[in-house]
């Protein structure tokens, strides 16, 4: 009898530990399936600016590191290693075409053909031209145009007690201040000659223009708008009294009677003909 109870007590405390063992796994895991560490994201190096690398400066080795990046996030023209960008002659460094800032990803886009000499000829569209305008603090905005922006340019003339002003040119890049053309400029200069992108024939009609008169600068928002042509603008359009607005009384002009017409016949003697109101 002791031996039985004895073996029913080893059952039982069986059971309860793999009760107990049971619901833990259950618990940790309720779907049931074995949980599966996450898989480590693949990196690779990636070369990016140890410092900022000014327009036009080369791109030495000592101005470049690399980083550990996401394998699958690693952006179109990247450099993987310091030895693909740069080669063993320093003369034959690529050039920056742009400002590249410190802990920036260098990219091919960004940079010069190996020993290509880099100017602001690089920041010119197909088809092109860079033409320079002199200004002063009044006629450049107060020094507040800068490299990148877009301005219209106006074209004043004086010829003896009469003046006219007119826009000439408007939506033109600003790609140069003095010897300036780096884009992050954001400080006011007051320039003595800003350089723009003209087409060709916008290049002749500036030149035209600045020996007819004074160019002054106007800058443009930074929202899109629609550009139309505008009339010149001349000194007595200033002083002129504006226009006398004519009433009309349309309620009479609708309501004037309406004369009847007569009856009339016409007459043919011969090659006269006279025409005959009747009464």
């Amino acid at each position: 009898m002791r031996f039985g109870s004895f073996l029913v007590t080893l059952v039982g405390v069986g059971l309860a530990a793999g009760a107990v063992f049971l619901a833990k796994d259950y618990l940790g895991d309720p779907t049931g399936a074995a949980t599966a560490s996450p898989a480590t994201p693949q990196t690779v190096n990636i070369v990016i600016a140890k410092r900022d690398i000014e327009f036009g400066q080369p791109v030495g080795p000592q101005a470049l590191t690399v980083q550990q990046w996401p394998a699958e996030a690693v952006p179109r023209g990247a450099f993987t290693s310091i030895s693909a960008l740069v080669g063993d002659d320093a003369t034959q460094n690529k050039r920056a075409l742009v400002r590249l800032y410190e802990g920036e990803v260098i990219l091919a886009s960004k940079l010069s053909e190996p020993g290509e000499r880099v100017t602001i000829v690089q920041k010119l569209g197909e088809n092109t031209r860079a033409m320079a305008i002199k200004v002063d603090a009044v006629t450049a905005v107060g020094g507040f145009v800068t490299p990148g922006d877009y301005v219209d340019i106006l074209l004043t003339q004086t010829s003896g007690d009469s003046m006219r002003a007119g826009t000439i040119l408007q939506n033109i890049r600003v790609i140069g201040v003095d010897q300036q053309s780096e884009e992050s400029a954001d400080q006011p200069v007051v320039a003595r000659t800003v350089t723009v992108e003209v087409s060709p024939d916008q290049g002749q009609r500036l030149a035209l223009a600045q020996r007819a008169g004074t160019l002054s600068l106007t800058l443009r928002t930074l929202n899109e708008v629609q550009d139309t042509a505008l009339d010149l603008v001349e000194l007595s359009d200033l002083f002129a009294a504006p226009e006398p607005e004519v009433e009309v009384d349309v309620q009479a002009e609708v309501e004037a009677p309406v004369s009847p017409r007569k009856p009339s016949i016409t007459v043919r003697r011969g090659t006269e003909t006279q025409t005959v109101q009747l009464r």
